[in-house]
């Protein structure tokens, strides 16, 4: 297998928290090539990790989280965004992954790598974890604000071969998020994407679903735009941080209850790890050509450990000619 670019210089902690996690994988039998510059392995946050097993891709610049994303792709040809689309576009690099500029990684994975013969957009797709269940695939996550009925087609048949691949769910059921169930509901949009839906082949349409239904066992792939998808997205996100922060808080309030919480934390560390984003290691973007992996500006060494984990399984499900052959059937 080629290695997996690693956007050395991207997100909040980096290098050392991102080359932290490259280490952890190449550990573990994956092949890593890290995107910086040519001085990288002397970075004084890297002093004691030894980098001579990954290989190194050159990049003089970074496309840094406030700067304007297409912009910053079109003047900063030698970033390791840009790098590192191009490596997988010329097949140096099998996958990429950054925790950087998230509308830059997407426009650098666009802009090089290209899309997948007929898809009118790429989208985010994002696992929301499910307690006791597997995830909940949510696309578009934040790729297009703004879409039209035929793209959420698009983006169920896109996710459902992602949960197929990803997660091994052999049928799918994909629900359009609207504000009720029933048919007639919601706006435009919403209405002509659930005709749509209805007779869309290679998908398991189940219908509406709400809000609510997201971290439930209901279904397993829901679509909708954009600035929808990342409204719920983040909200689902800080309302778990603060159901977690509240319930160690309680723990903590008293001494007479630290026996009891010393009692149920085996009970409650899976779910904590279910509930747990860096578990997931980040979102795919789906309908580029080539295998691109978006994990959040925070994460951890075990985020990224696991967000490249997840390009090497996507690549080895040869993911991106099962999209395209979803799409040239659908």
């Amino acid at each position: 297998m080629l290695p997996i670019a690693v956007d050395a210089m991207g997100g909040d902690h980096a290098p050392a928290t991102i080359v932290a996690g490259a280490l952890d994988a190449f550990a573990a039998g994956l092949p890593i090539s890290l995107v910086g510059p040519s001085d990288l392995a002397s970075h004084p946050a890297l002093v004691g990790m030894d980098l001579s097993g990954c290989s190194l891709i050159e990049a003089s610049e970074v496309i840094e989280m406030e700067d304007d994303p297409a912009q910053g792709v079109r003047r900063k040809k030698d970033s390791t965004l840009v790098r590192a689309a191009e490596a997988v576009r010329d097949g140096r690099a099998s996958a990429m992954i950054s925790a950087g500029n998230t509308g830059a990684t997407m426009a650098s994975a666009l802009l090089r790598m290209g899309r997948i013969k007929g898809v009118s957009r790429p989208a985010i797709a994002t696992p929301i974890p499910v307690p006791g269940s597997g995830p909940t695939v949510l696309l578009d996550a934040g790729a297009n604000s703004e879409v039209l009925a035929d793209w959420l087609v698009q983006f169920a048949q896109m996710g459902s071969v992602y949960a197929r691949h990803r997660f091994d769910i052999a049928k799918p059921r994909v629900g359009l998020l609207s504000i009720g169930e029933e048919p007639g509901k919601g706006d435009s949009l919403r209405k002509e994407a659930y005709e749509l839906l209805g007779v869309a082949s290679g998908i398991e349409f189940i219908g509406n679903v709400e809000g609510r239904d997201v971290m439930t066992d209901d279904v397993d792939v829901v679509v909708t735009d954009g600035f929808t998808g990342n409204v719920v997205l983040k909200t689902l996100e800080g309302g778990v941080k603060s159901l977690l922060r509240a319930l160690m808080g309680a723990f903590a309030s008293s001494p007479e209850y630290q026996a009891h919480a010393d009692a149920l934390m085996p009970a409650l560390l899976p779910l904590y790890e279910t509930l747990d984003p860096e578990t997931y290691g980040g979102a795919i973007l789906l309908g580029v050509d080539g295998v691109c992996i978006i994990s959040h500006g925070s994460s951890s060494a075990r985020a990224i450990r696991n967000g490249i984990s997840v390009a090497h399984e996507m690549v080895e499900a040869n993911i991106v000619a099962e999209l395209a052959a979803a799409i040239a059937a659908g």
